[in-house]
C-alpha cells in the first residue's frame, strides 16, 4: 500500500537554522537557489526567499545584488544568533528585571561564574 502522507511540516525557526547553517557553509555570498540547492531542494524556492529576508528583517543576515536576484552573507555565528534571540525575547518582557533575575538563578554555578566574569570584564574594557 503506497504511502500518502504528506511530509512533516518544519516551524519558521527549524527553517531559519537551516538556511543560516547552509549560509555559512558557503565560501562567500550566496543565491537563494543555492541555499535551496544545499538543503536538498525539497523547499521551494519562493520559501527560501522567504525565510531569508524574514532574516534580513532581522538583522541576522544581508544581502548585495547579484545580477537579477541577491546575494545573501550571515552577519553573525551561532552564538551571535542565540544572543540575538535571547535580546528578542527579554525586549518582549515588560519586567526586564523578573526575567533577568529568574534566568540568573536558573544557571548552574559555572555558569553563573562565567557570566559574572564576562560581566566584570566588560565593565574593565569600559562596555558597561
Amino acid at each position: 500500500m503506497a504511502d500518502h502522507r504528506r511530509p512533516r511540516r518544519r516551524g519558521q525557526g527549524e527553517l531559519e537554522v537551516q538556511v543560516l547553517s547552509a549560509l555559512r557553509e558557503a565560501d562567500g555570498p550566496a543565491t537563494a537557489g543555492w541555499v535551496q540547492e544545499r538543503l536538498g531542494g525539497d523547499l521551494a524556492y519562493t520559501t527560501v526567499v522567504t525565510i531569508l529576508t524574514r532574516l534580513l528583517a532581522k538583522g541576522v543576515v544581508t544581502r548585495e545584488r547579484a545580477g537579477r536576484s541577491f546575494a545573501w552573507t550571515p552577519v553573525s555565528d551561532q552564538a551571535g544568533l542565540a544572543a540575538h534571540k535571547m535580546r528578542r525575547l527579554l525586549d518582549g518582557e515588560s519586567d526586564r528585571e523578573a526575567v533577568l533575575a529568574s534566568f540568573v538563578t536558573s544557571l548552574e554555578p559555572d555558569d553563573e561564574r562565567l557570566l559574572r566574569d564576562l560581566l566584570e570584564q566588560a565593565k574593565d574594557e569600559g562596555e558597561v
